[in-house]
């Protein structure tokens, strides 16, 4: 039987500030890992940087860090550190004096890109033998009942309302051209334990969801929430979710 609860409660009506509250956070091997690969720890820049998840981290490996996103929504929710300053801008003009970056990341954010005139970007800041990395983490992985529901979800009913560019995410950007010396990163997950208003508000972030729902298609969306909420037992009950990390890095 359905949870009434689930059926009832519109989990995917979070309002603006669930970005920054549900998306999930980098490991902070991820950070540690990049910067092993840095000529020098002077300056990190983060393209796409959304609400700075990667830029604090990498705060505690460089002297600076510069997050740039081309969202003011996204960067008004980005915490304050001291070490990192954030501005709005697009990835290809980055306000940003040559040859001063040690690392450019783009985490979650490269499919957005004109990604010739992004490297062309790229090849101006970047300091000698600097690293770019794309970064992106792929399809969240639950066990047993829930992730064969939560599948079924994603590719089948929440699949038609993805912008065409998700398809680069759901690959790892495998696909996409990288004209760099290219260098093979260790495996790195985000592992979490989240309840179950953590999972279906992340899911909430999705643009393939505001697509849905810009469509007239909530059924879709609560008759999820409630088909989920079944195996998942008490709604405070935290389950393991997974994210694989996938990246392409390269000497720029």
């Amino acid at each position: 039987m359905n949870s009434p609860d689930a059926e009832r409660k519109n989990w995917f009506d979070q309002g603006g500030q669930a970005y920054a509250r549900f998306r999930p956070e980098y490991p902070p091997a991820l950070a540690a890992y990049l910067a092993s690969l840095v000529p020098d720890t002077a300056l990190a820049v983060d393209v796409g940087c959304g609400n700075g998840q990667l830029s604090k981290l990498l705060a505690s490996h460089f002297e600076a860090v510069a997050g740039f996103d081309p969202s003011e929504d996204q960067i008004a929710h980005a915490a304050p550190q001291e070490n990192v300053v954030y501005g709005c801008a697009p990835a290809e003009e980055l306000p940003l004096p040559s040859r001063s970056a040690s690392l450019i990341t783009a985490a979650q954010a490269a499919h957005w890109f004109d990604l010739p005139r992004f490297y062309a970007e790229v090849r101006r800041v970047a300091a000698p033998d600097a690293i770019l990395a794309l970064v992106s983490y792929g399809v969240l992985r639950l066990g047993g009942e829930l992730g064969t529901r939560f599948e079924q979800f994603y590719w089948d009913e929440i699949g038609p309302y993805w912008p065409a560019e998700r398809k680069l995410v759901d690959s790892g950007y495998s696909t996409i051209d990288f004209p760099f010396s290219e260098l093979q990163g260790p495996p790195i997950a985000i592992e979490l334990e989240w309840r179950l208003e953590e999972f279906l508000g992340y899911l909430s972030t999705w643009s393939a969801v505001r697509s849905a729902r810009e469509a007239g298609r909530e059924d879709l969306l609560h008759r999820f929430a409630a088909d989920i909420a079944e195996p998942w037992g008490d709604p405070t009950t935290r389950h393991s979710i997974t994210w694989p990390i996938n990246m392409r890095i390269g000497r720029a």
